[in-house]
């Protein structure tokens, strides 16, 4: 008995994306379905972090359009999108003073209306995300004066109480040492196993390969190749991607496919 594929909760149809009167994206197609942990890699430039920011309605399609469970993001409230959709922005920056309580707390925002004010069950997400990212009791230590791997898990412990089924993550593991990176990645792969849907921006390809459920490879502003890692990960995509000449091997931890690049000298 064949099952009819289940429709896509994030989706983008003939998208164009740009600024400074530059085209980045032109007529891009992509589905985002339910369980997903995809992942966007690409050289710099080819227009990775646009797409992701188009997708929380940060950036304005030039043309084309985004749906969310088959309504054109564009025409829905903002606070309704908020609910369903999280970013957690590349380089974000605390404003001077706030603690981690206060940040934390900006989640919950889209979850308020003028009958809906703050509630217990505000508290209660604020608390999950706290534990969650090993934050809790430092609820009132300044954002300014974390390290950098603390400053990311408050900006994610704020998404994480925004409570959204799809979660954005914009080149989450940057200026992170190796051990928070991979702190931060069993992080998503659990919420993703516990049914988040996760779309992240990396740059490691070897991070990429053993998290991901599915790869979208980008190159010049298009979709270049798309499928799970094992299948499309090839020395060949490598080199004419990112004009990398190397070898992909089982990684023997994972089992996930690992590039290893060739010696140039």
């Amino acid at each position: 008995m064949n099952h009819a594929p289940t429709p896509p909760v994030v989706s983008a149809t003939g998208l164009t994306l740009g600024y400074g009167g530059r085209t980045i994206i032109r007529q891009l197609d992509l589905d985002i379905h339910a369980g997903d942990f995809k992942v966007i890699v690409g050289p710099n430039g080819c227009g990775k972090s646009t797409l992701l920011k188009a997708f929380a309605r940060v950036n304005k399609p030039a043309a084309g359009s985004i749906s969310l469970d088959g309504a054109p993001v564009a025409g829905l409230n903002g606070r309704a999108v908020a609910r369903r959709i999280s970013l957690l922005p590349q380089g974000a920056v605390a404003p001077e003073g706030i603690t981690v309580g206060d940040l934390v707390a900006r989640g919950r925002h889209p979850h308020h209306t003028l009958l809906r004010q703050w509630s217990p069950a505000d508290d209660a997400a604020i608390a999950a995300a706290l534990e969650r990212t090993g934050l809790s009791g430092q609820e009132r230590v300044q954002v300014s004066s974390m390290s950098g791997g603390q400053r990311q898990r408050a900006w994610l412990a704020m998404v994480l109480a925004q409570d959204t089924d799809v979660i954005l993550l914009d080149e989450p593991t940057t200026f992170l040492d190796i051990a928070h990176q991979y702190d931060l990645l069993e992080l998503f792969a659990e919420l993703n196993r516990e049914g988040r849907t996760i779309v992240a921006v990396l740059h490691d390809l070897n991070q990429a390969a053993r998290f991901a459920s599915d790869l979208v490879v980008m190159k010049s502003g298009a979709i270049h190749a798309q499928g799970p890692p094992r299948v499309i990960l090839t020395p060949e995509l490598v080199r004419g991607v990112f004009g990398l000449e190397a070898d992909v091997m089982d990684d023997p931890q994972s089992l996930t496919p690992m590039v290893v690049p060739h010696v140039r000298v």
